[in-house]
C-alpha cells in the first residue's frame, strides 16, 4: 500500500493514485427521504425557471412492429425514465471541515444500456471505483461501501467518499473540466457548504445545486442506513459493560422503533436533536468544540494537516501522559462519587509541568485532544438525556394520536 505524503493538500484529481486505507469514518449522507436523491426534476432554489435538462439521447424503437406495439414499448420506456432519474446518482454534504460524497454504483447494466452510455458517465464511473485515494487527501472509505444495495428498483453499490472542505475549489473545476454539466444540470446537496459554494457551482462547472435542509437529510439518512444494514450486517451498535474493559463487548442495536431518541451529529461543531419522529424534532442544544476543533487543535499541536494524519497520529498516542487522570489527584478511586482512577480529572493537566511537556509526542497531543473533544460530546449528551426525561411520554402521546387520526 502506498503511503500519502505528509505536508501536502489536495483534491480528487484526474488521473490515477497510490491505494491506501482510510481511517474510520462516518459519513452524514445526503439522502432524503428514504431515497438517494440528485434533484434532477428540481428548481433552482431562487424561484426561476430552470434550464432544459439534459438527458441521454432516446433510443430509438424498432423499426418492425405495429403502430401500437411501438406506442405501448415507448409508453413502458417512459414510465420507468419518470419513477426515477438518469445516472449518475449523487449525494453531497458539504461541511465545514469535510465533503462527504455518496455515489450509487449500478451493477445490473443492461448491455442495451451500457451501448447508449454517453463516455462522460462511463469514465465518471470507472474514475470514481477503480481508485481509493484521489488526489492527495480524496478519500473512498472502502471498509464502509454498501454492496448488492436496491435503490429505486435498481441493483448497485454505494460508495462513501471525502476530501477537505479547503479544497472544495479544485473539486468544482474538476467537475468543468470533465464536462460534467452534459450528463445533468441539478446535484443535490445539504450542509453549509451548499449555500457557500452555490455560485460557484454555478459559474465554474454550469451546475445548478439542489439544496437540502442538514438536519433533515441527516435523520433521513440514519434511518436509511439502519434499515438497509451494513452487507447484512446492523449499521447502530453500543458497548455492554463500558466500564470494564474485560466483560466490554460491541452489541448490535436495532432502530426499527427508535424513538423518542437523541441524535448527537458531530461535525466541524456538534448538534444535539430531539428526534420525536423522522418528521418530527427539534436541536435541543450543541456545542462548538466538535470535529474542527480536533483538526484545528491537532493542526497546531503536532503540525499535521489532514484529519486522516491526525487520526493515525491519535491512534498511535497515549492520552495519560497529557491529561490529569483522578487517580493521579487521589491515588487512586475516589469512591465517595464513584469516579474511577482511570477517569480524567483534567483534560491536558500535566502540561503545566514542564518536564511532562518535554517528555510526550505528537501521538500523545492528538491523542489526548481527542479524548477531549469527545469526553465534553458525551457529557453533553448525557444532560441532555437526563434533562429530557418526557421523551417517553411525548412519545405516548404521538402514538395516542396516531390512533385517532387512524380511527
Amino acid at each position: 500500500m502506498g503511503e500519502r505524503p505528509r505536508g501536502q493538500t489536495g483534491v480528487p484529481s484526474a488521473g490515477p493514485t497510490t491505494t491506501t486505507t482510510p481511517a474510520a469514518a462516518i459519513p452524514t449522507c445526503s439522502l432524503h427521504n428514504g431515497l438517494l436523491h440528485n434533484g434532477f426534476h428540481a428548481l433552482p432554489s431562487n424561484g426561476e425557471a430552470s434550464r432544459p435538462l439534459l438527458f441521454r439521447q432516446e433510443p430509438s424503437l424498432p423499426s418492425h412492429g405495429s403502430p401500437a406495439k411501438k406506442c405501448r414499448t415507448r409508453r413502458r420506456m417512459d414510465s420507468g425514465r419518470r419513477n426515477r432519474p438518469p445516472f449518475p446518482w449523487f449525494g453531497m454534504d458539504i461541511g465545514g471541515t469535510l465533503v462527504k460524497l455518496v455515489y450509487f454504483e449500478p451493477k445490473d447494466i443492461t448491455a442495451e444500456e451500457e451501448q447508449e452510455e454517453v463516455e462522460n458517465l462511463k469514465s465518471i464511473r470507472k474514475y470514481l471505483t477503480s481508485n481509493t485515494a484521489y488526489g492527495k487527501t480524496g478519500i473512498r472509505d472502502v471498509h464502509l461501501e454498501l454492496k448488492n444495495l436496491t435503490m429505486c428498483g435498481r441493483k448497485g453499490n454505494l460508495h462513501f467518499i471525502r476530501f477537505p472542505t479547503c479544497a472544495m475549489h479544485r473539486f468544482i473545476q474538476m467537475g468543468s473540466e470533465k464536462n460534467f454539466s452534459s450528463l445533468h444540470t441539478t446535484l443535490c446537496a445539504t450542509g453549509g457548504g451548499a449555500y457557500k459554494f452555490e455560485e460557484d457551482f454555478r459559474t465554474i462547472a454550469d451546475l445548478q445545486l439542489h439544496k437540502l435542509d442538514e438536519l433533515d437529510c441527516l435523520i433521513q439518512g440514519l434511518l436509511y442506513v439502519d434499515s438497509v444494514g451494513f452487507n447484512g450486517h446492523p449499521e447502530c451498535y453500543y458497548f455492554e459493560n463500558p466500564a470494564d474493559p474485560e466483560r466490554c463487548q460491541k452489541k448490535p442495536y436495532c432502530l426499527d422503533n427508535p424513538y423518542p431518541m437523541l441524535l448527537v451529529n458531530i461535525g466541524s461543531g456538534v448538534s444535539v436533536l430531539a428526534v420525536y419522529s423522522k418528521d418530527n424534532y427539534k436541536r435541543v442544544t450543541g456545542t462548538s468544540l466538535g470535529g474542527g476543533t480536533f483538526l484545528g487543535l491537532c493542526c497546531l499541536l503536532t503540525g499535521c494537516e489532514t484529519f486522516e494524519e491526525a487520526l493515525e497520529m491519535a491512534a498511535k498516542g497515549d492520552s495519560t501522559n497529557v491529561d490529569k487522570l483522578v487517580k493521579d489527584i487521589y491515588g487512586g478511586d475516589y469512591e465517595r462519587f464513584g469516579l474511577q482512577g482511570s477517569a480524567v480529572a483534567s483534560s491536558f493537566g500535566h502540561m503545566m509541568s514542564k518536564e511532562k511537556r518535554d517528555s510526550i509526542s505528537k501521538e500523545d497531543l492528538a491523542r489526548a485532544t481527542l479524548v477531549t473533544i469527545t469526553n465534553n460530546i458525551g457529557s453533553i449528551a448525557r444532560m441532555c438525556a437526563l434533562n429530557e426525561g418526557y421523551f417517553g411520554a411525548v412519545g405516548a402521546l404521538l402514538e395516542l394520536l396516531k390512533m385517532t387520526d387512524d380511527q
